[in-house]
């Protein structure tokens, strides 16, 4: 596992790092793999109260731990798992308004799961995406061949 290279972005992503022990992203080979992002405030982990907020807002985090990770953001996701326990219309319309801002040059794999609750009380939505970035894969691999290993 040493060659994989994990990620938490700052304030919410360390803090659910330190109390759940799990990375918000990881880099494998030339592939982002992020894990689910629901819509809170990336600063003060509080969640949004209205659904088109929490929807963007998931979306917004997404697009700041791909960036964390070394990635450029949504050009590069090419899969999206939405996990929703709002399957309305409106709900679905606020995600196709997101896919259109954030992805105007392509359309990504969807698969979009009705869930009755999600990891955080309150939570609506969490988004988890793929992305390829051959580019920052080649770039991690050089910092990684920088950093001398450590001797035991």
């Amino acid at each position: 596992m040493s060659t994989l290279q994990y990620y938490a972005y700052p304030d919410m992503g360390v803090r659910l790092r330190e109390k759940t022990s799990y990375s918000q992203a990881v880099r494998v080979g030339d592939r982002i793999e992020c894990a689910g992002q629901g819509g809170w405030d990336a600063f003060s982990g509080e969640m949004k109260k209205e659904l088109s907020e929490e929807i963007d807002q998931a979306f917004e985090n997404v697009d700041r731990n791909l960036k964390d990770a070394g990635g450029k953001g949504w050009s590069q996701v090419f899969r999206v798992n939405s996990y929703n326990t709002d399957m309305s219309d409106e709900a679905f319309r606020h995600m196709v308004r997101n896919f259109k801002k954030w992805m105007p040059d392509h359309q990504p794999l969807l698969t979009c799961v009705g869930v009755t609750k999600l990891g955080i009380e309150g939570m609506h939505i969490e988004l988890e995406v793929s992305a390829y970035d051959e580019e920052g894969a080649e770039a991690a691999r050089k910092a990684r061949a920088a950093v001398p290993e450590k001797k035991e």
